[in-house]
């Protein structure tokens, strides 16, 4: 619980950071996560259950309000990858057994996202999933399975809806093309 704390600590003073002081949020950071790359970036409130401590974030990974980081084992996100707001990536779960909860039974999986990965508001990724390289994570979905590279996947359960492909090297929203 100490250790715990003293992480806690550093994301309270991360979180009440003002947004002039970038060079004391970048200090934090490197303080709080296992390892962060060059030219991130967390809009407080960050949350996270060990202040970021099993958290490997690669680098350029943009992350908007509310990220929520169930950090009580590892977690590794890959260069250029960026979350939405309200998005929470959770390594802890609790047995489907009332009885074992009640004795307070916990386990911890990580949980790896690839690089150049788009996570959408609201998304939630749970324990032991790993999300591959170039993958677009639709708004609201809950990430409950492995999601191989190259996809733009969806839903509650998150699936599969399609393949990256010539369509998104053309328009970049709907019809909007890209100039």
């Amino acid at each position: 619980m100490e250790l715990q704390t003293r992480c806690l600590e550093r994301l309270y003073d991360y979180n009440t950071s003002r947004p002039a002081e970038k060079e004391k949020r970048e200090r934090l950071l490197k303080e709080m996560f296992a390892a962060v790359g060059e030219g991130c970036y967390i809009e407080p409130p960050l949350h996270a259950s060990f202040g970021g401590r099993h958290v490997y974030f690669g680098k350029k990974i943009y992350a908007n309000f509310n990220l929520t980081l169930v950090d009580d084992t590892y977690i590794y996100v890959g260069d250029h990858t960026m979350f939405g707001p309200n998005v929470t990536i959770a390594t802890a779960g609790h047995p489907i057994l009332p009885k074992l909860r009640e004795k307070g039974y916990q386990y911890n999986f990580p949980v790896r996202i690839g690089r150049n990965c788009w996570i959408g508001a609201g998304a939630v990724i749970v324990p032991g999933v790993t999300v591959g390289d170039d993958v677009v994570i639709g708004a609201g979905s809950v990430v409950t399975k492995d999601i191989p590279d190259g996809v733009v996947a969806v839903g509650n359960p998150c699936r599969v809806l399609r393949k990256i492909g010539e369509h998104d090297r053309e328009y970049y929203f709907k019809d909007r093309k890209i100039q």
